[in-house]
């Protein structure tokens, strides 16, 4: 089955979404890490923490190899770049609507400060 984009973004915002899922992935930007070191900050258990891992695996996020028993977690921060892509759309929507309201405000200022002149002058 050929995932959508729609579907790799939403899986990145889900796994981004939870503060657990968040610190593992600032850990492991720092340095490779074995689960239970992931796992280790947490109070959860090794399950949990493979709960959290397998949905950054599901993202994209996480890259794991298996080296006898031990699980090594990898970063793989390539899927967010489509998040920011997203959101600079949006960023681009408001800062023009911010751009707009600001020349609407700057005129009404100007008309304001050109009434208080002529009043002044009477």
């Amino acid at each position: 089955m050929v995932e959508s984009s729609r579907d790799r973004l939403d899986a990145v915002f889900h796994a981004l979404a939870d503060p657990t899922r968040r610190a593992m992935l600032r850990s492991l930007a720092r340095q490779p890490s074995s689960v239970g070191d992931l796992a280790a900050p947490f109070a959860i258990s090794l399950a949990a923490a493979s709960k959290h891992i397998k949905m950054l695996e599901r993202a994209g996020l996480l890259r794991r190899t298996v080296h006898g028993r031990t699980h090594i977690c990898r970063l793989d921060a390539a899927p967010i770049h489509a998040g920011v892509e997203w959101m600079r759309h949006y960023e681009r929507f408001w800062q023009q609507r911010l751009d707009t309201l600001e020349a609407v405000l700057q005129a009404e200022d100007r008309v304001t400060r050109k009434s208080r002149k002529s009043r002044s002058k009477r």
